[in-house]
């Protein structure tokens, strides 16, 4: 019989943990059961899931007289817990105590070790103590004895655990990363992330959501979203790993003039950005990019990237195949379309980049684990039109319908201006001609010729010059990627099956 007044379905795939109770006399002397009658019960705790994509641990006791009874049941659930291979065991957290409002490790103590701990997961928990602690940690520790390693903190922290992971796989595996046509081995080790930062752009993107507790639950229900990574390199030299923005011109004009007012907290972004736009730097340069050829979608697709994606899905298999057909040396053969032109903006993104100030995202139809990133390139233009463009990013509009705004699929691309060109000749040979740029519309200001930089995921890139790789799939997540509303969930695994068929 169960206490509970409310009837409930619960997958076993959505139960956290099951455990004997001890009821006490306020409880006993409820119910029908006579008061001097030795009761027996469990409880369990499972995934209730709320609006907006937050989970919550929901619990439900059960209870009858027969002690035999109750065993089974908890040893049956137990069974069909461990049944559940997908869950980790082990895991390794890094917390960093300093990244955003400075409440990593309260928020870990108190929100995240107990249900950890709920589900017998045990941990090693490490307090990062300085700038790449964890990234140097990771290719040291014997990583193998886990089951995911778990970051506490912004997307600054999770960039950081994902750089050591990535290259603790491939020094492992014998490859050296400064090669930008390298094949990457991909990271089996899941990352999970626990949402402490000032952005959490990631989480957003992956879950829906930038919640701890929620973000714990998909840990400990063993959910797993592969995710694409972008190899950024310059003359042959390994630079940085990209996973959300890699932005030139004005996403990497705000993050040059934020780092300088990092004592104003988050809202030096709001700043930086307002004295971004009014300053209108354009720069003038070179792109050239390979077509996304094998990804079955479109950057204006109106249909996002979700749970269970059979785009992604079709785009791995594809991938996959052309690997062994005929590996690497393929891309060589394709064509690579080149475009000249003076931008505000140059912006690649593995996802849709969405936040709660913009709920779409930089580009809305993105895929996580598609095998290619979107390039939008928006070209010189009025302050007004500029504006105009930024606003759509927080409407339902289609933010690039706009004559001066192009976006391309593609799953590598090179990029390099005339400053850049004197030294570095070899970063571009399919663009032959290149140019330099100018600082900005005023004529008089154009003596002053500066580079813009590039924005790596919220960290600058010292080259302007850069040559872009996205691999597909390269690590794994435990997420699921953003569920549909329940409403529409049934018509959508409909479509998404007819769709593979």
């Amino acid at each position: 019989s169960c206490v509970h007044t409310e009837n409930c379905f619960v997958p076993v795939s959505e139960i956290i943990a099951v455990e004997e109770t001890e009821l006490n006399k306020k409880q006993r002397n409820i119910g029908r059961w006579h008061k001097m009658e030795k009761l027996h019960a469990f409880t369990v705790y499972y995934v209730k899931k709320a609006r907006n994509h937050r989970w919550r641990c929901s619990d439900v006791t059960f209870w009858c007289v027969d002690e035999h009874l109750c065993n089974q049941w908890i040893q049956a659930l137990k069974e069909l817990l461990e049944m559940q291979k997908s869950r980790p065991k082990q895991l390794l957290v890094y917390i960093n105590p300093y990244g955003g409002k400075r409440q990593g490790k309260r928020i870990y103590e108190q929100k995240v070790a107990p249900l950890f701990s709920l589900a017998s997961i045990s941990t090693d928990v490490v307090i990062t103590e300085h700038a790449n602690h964890a990234k140097d940690n990771l290719l040291e520790v014997n990583i193998y004895k886990y089951d995911g390693v778990v970051c506490v903190g912004g997307d600054g922290m999770f960039s950081e655990v994902m750089h050591g992971l990535i290259g603790r796989m491939q020094k492992d595996s014998g490859i050296d990363q400064n090669n930008p046509k390298a094949s990457l081995v991909q990271c089996n080790i899941r990352i999970g992330i626990i949402p402490a930062g000032s952005t959490d752009c990631v989480c957003y993107s992956t879950v829906g959501i930038s919640d701890p507790v929620t973000s714990a639950l998909h840990i400990i229900v063993g959910d797993c979203q592969p995710l694409d990574v972008s190899s950024v390199h310059h003359n042959n030299t390994f630079l940085k790993y990209s996973v959300s923005l890699l932005g030139y011109g004005f996403y990497g004009d705000i993050l040059k003039d934020s780092e300088k007012k990092r004592w104003m907290g988050p809202m030096r972004y709001d700043y930086s950005g307002f004295k971004t736009f009014l300053s209108h730097h354009y720069y003038e340069g070179t792109i050239a990019y390979q077509p996304a050829k094998h990804t079955h979608g479109s950057p204006r697709d109106k249909e996002s990237c979700r749970r269970g994606c059979y785009i992604c899905k079709k785009s791995e298999k594809q991938l996959a195949e052309q690997h062994k057909e005929c590996g690497l040396k393929h891309e060589e053969g394709e064509e690579w379309k080149v475009i000249k032109g003076k931008f505000l903006a140059i912006n690649a993104v593995n996802m849709s980049c969405a936040c709660p100030r913009s709920p779409k995202g930089l580009s809305p139809a993105a895929h996580l684990a598609d095998g290619s990133a979107d390039l939008i390139l928006v070209r010189k233009c009025s302050r007004f039109d500029f504006l105009r463009y930024l606003v759509r990013h927080t409407n339902q509009d289609d933010q690039f319908d706009f004559p001066f705004v192009d976006v391309y699929r593609v799953k590598c691309f090179q990029f390099t201006s005339k400053l850049s060109e004197d030294n570095e000749s070899n970063v571009m040979d399919i663009g032959k001609k290149r140019f330099g740029q100018f600082c900005r519309d005023h004529p008089a200001c154009c003596c002053n010729i500066v580079n813009s930089t590039w924005n790596c995921d919220g960290e600058t890139l010292d080259s302007s010059a850069i040559e872009v790789r996205v691999h597909c799939q390269l690590i794994k997540l435990f997420a699921r990627g953003i569920e549909e509303n329940c409403k529409d969930e049934a018509a959508y695994s409909q479509s998404s099956v007819e769709q593979l068929l």
